[in-house]
C-alpha cells in the first residue's frame, strides 16, 4: 500500500510538472515556466548531493561549487563567442570531472567534520576566484547575451524546461538503477562501517569517489540549465550557503530515498516563496518548520508515505 501511495504521488508530481508548459503557453506566462525550471534545477542538484549524503554518508558543503562549473562554462565560453551547445555540455563536464576526482580523492581521506571543512574550504576558493575574474562580470555577475545555441530551439524557454525535465527524469532513472547495483550496495554498506566493506577485501574508496565523482556531474548539469533558463551566472551560485539550501531539500525531501529529493526542493521553494508573501520574517518560520520536518521524520516528506514499518527500518535507497 505504502508503494502505491508513494508511486502515485510520485505519478501525480510529474505529471503536474510535465504540464507546466502547457500552462504557461496557454496562459502565455513566461515567469511560471521559468519559476518550475528552478524548481526543476536545485532538484537535479539535490538528487545529485543526495547520492553521496543520503546513500553514502558523505556530508559535501562544497557541491555549489559544481553548480557554479555547470553555469561559468555556460557564461564564458558565450562570452568568448563559443556558442555551441553541446560544447558547453562537455566542457562542463570535463571541467567538472578534472576538478572534482582530485577535490573527492582528498576529501575522502578524511571523516566528519573534516570532510565537511575540506569540501567547503575547496568551494569559498572557487567561490573567490570567480568572483575575481572582473572580465566575467566579478562578484555582480554576468549577463548572458548568447545562450548556448541548439539552432533553432536556441533561447527556448519551452525547449529548455522541457530539457530539464527530460534530463531530471534520465538522472532520477540512473541514480535509482545504481543504487541498487552492486556499486549502490557497496556504496550503502561503507555509509555504515567503510571498515568491514575494507575487511571483506571490497576497497570502499573507489566507490565513494566514483559516487562523488558522479554527483559533482549531475550538479555541473543542474548548473547547466540555470545558466540557459536564467540568461545570468553569479559567484552567489557557488555560495556555501546555496550548498546548505540543497543538503536542506536533500534533508527535508528524505535523505537516503529516491523522490525525496525532489519533493524536497519542491518544498522548501515553494514553502519559502510562500512565506516571502506573507511575511518580511519567514526565516522565522521557516527554520523551525524544517527543523521539525527533519527532526520529528527521519526520511523527511517522502517518509510521510511509508508504511509504519518501513518508517522503522533505517535503510537507504527507500523509493
Amino acid at each position: 500500500m505504502g508503494r502505491d501511495l508513494r508511486t502515485a504521488v510520485a505519478a501525480v508530481m510529474l505529471v503536474f510538472l510535465a504540464a507546466v508548459p502547457i500552462y504557461a503557453l496557454m496562459a502565455d506566462d513566461i515567469y511560471v515556466l521559468t519559476y518550475f525550471g528552478r524548481i526543476l534545477a536545485f532538484a537535479l542538484a539535490a538528487i545529485g548531493l543526495n547520492l553521496v549524503l543520503g546513500f553514502g554518508g558523505m556530508a559535501s558543503l562544497g557541491h555549489a561549487m559544481y553548480i557554479g562549473f555547470g553555469a561559468y562554462t555556460v557564461g564564458i565560453l558565450s562570452t568568448l563567442g563559443l556558442v555551441n551547445g553541446w560544447l558547453h555540455l562537455i566542457v562542463a563536464m570535463l571541467v567538472t570531472l578534472v576538478i572534482s576526482l582530485p577535490v573527492g580523492w582528498i576529501a575522502l581521506r578524511t571523516r566528519g567534520m573534516a570532510f565537511i571543512m575540506i569540501t567547503l574550504a575547496f568551494a569559498q576558493l572557487f567561490f573567490y576566484v570567480f568572483v575575481s575574474l572582473r572580465q566575467f562580470g566579478g562578484d555582480e555577475g554576468l549577463s548572458l547575451t548568447n545562450l548556448s545555441d541548439f539552432g533553432l530551439l536556441t533561447g527556448n524557454k519551452y525547449a529548455i524546461y522541457l530539457s530539464l525535465l527530460a534530463v531530471l527524469l534520465l538522472t532520477l532513472w540512473f541514480v535509482a538503477r545504481l543504487v541498487n547495483s552492486r556499486f549502490g550496495l557497496v556504496l550503502k554498506a561503507t555509509r555504515f562501517n567503510a571498515r568491514r566493506v575494507n575487511a571483506v577485501g571490497t576497497a570502499s574508496q573507489p566507490y565513494r569517489l566514483v559516487a562523488y565523482v558522479i554527483s559533482a556531474e549531475i550538479c555541473a548539469l543542474a548548473g547547466y540549465f540555470m545558466a540557459n533558463l536564467n540568461g545570468f551566472v553569479s559567484p552567489a551560485m557557488m555560495s556555501w550557503l546555496v550548498s546548505a539550501e540543497i543538503m536542506v531539500m536533500v534533508l527535508l525531501g528524505g535523505m537516503g530515498t529516491i523522490f525525496g529529493p525532489i519533493a524536497g526542493a519542491a518544498g522548501l521553494l515553494l514553502i519559502e516563496d510562500g512565506l516571502k508573501l506573507m511575511t518580511e520574517h519567514w526565516p522565522l518560520i521557516l527554520g523551525p518548520l524544517v527543523l521539525l520536518v527533519v527532526l520529528g521524520m527521519r526520511q523527511g516528506l517522502w517518509g510521510m508515505l511509508l508504511p509504519a514499518h518501513e518508517k522503522a527500518r533505517q535503510s537507504g535507497g527507500q523509493h
